[in-house]
């Protein structure tokens, strides 16, 4: 399958680290791109063409994330606001008792024409064809446990591609 035919990672990604900050007990914050198209939030609450959202269960109500956007109801100032954020517009979520979380690639809005993008990316692979892009297996540097073992020669290989076991590796993206 080509990775064109992918669906985006980012709504599961959003949602994960959304249930990883809640299981944690702290609070998770939504940073969003309100000049992004479709964004429904308070107005006067922005600041720089962006707002943050305090998305703990205790704030909001009616709770709704699915792969095209987020959805919930809140008050603002007293008053109970429906709030709308597309996908494409979610900078970040993080926990906001310590800033750990997730920031997401700014993307170029729905009005952007695809078929540029897709030429710009072919431009891309055909000037530097010898540069691999995507996601490789390295080793942790972190699991003493899997260098103890590949030291007494008990990591698994391949036979045919010559690749270490998947014991000890991380995904990492290379550029």
């Amino acid at each position: 399958m080509h990775e064109d035919n992918f669906s985006s990672n980012k709504p599961y990604l959003f949602r994960a680290i959304y249930e990883w900050i809640l299981d944690n007990g702290a609070t998770p914050y939504i940073l969003v791109d309100t000049t992004q198209k479709n964004v429904d939030v308070p107005v006067e609450h922005i600041q720089n063409d962006q707002i943050v959202l305090n998305a703990s269960p205790g704030a909001v109500r009616d709770w709704f994330a699915d792969n095209d956007a987020v959805s919930f109801s809140a008050r603002f100032s007293g008053k109970s606001r429906q709030i709308y954020v597309p996908m494409n517009a979610i900078l970040a979520i993080y926990a906001q008792e310590n800033g750990q979380g997730m920031a997401f690639p700014v993307l170029e809005t729905e009005e952007a024409d695809e078929s540029e993008e897709i030429v710009e990316t072919d431009a891309l692979v055909e000037d530097e064809p010898n540069k691999s892009q995507g996601l490789k297996a390295v080793e942790s540097p972190t699991s003493s446990e899997a260098k103890d073992s590949r030291a007494k020669g008990k990591a698994q290989t391949d036979d045919k591609s010559g690749d270490k076991g998947r014991s000890g590796s991380h995904l990492k993206v290379i550029k």
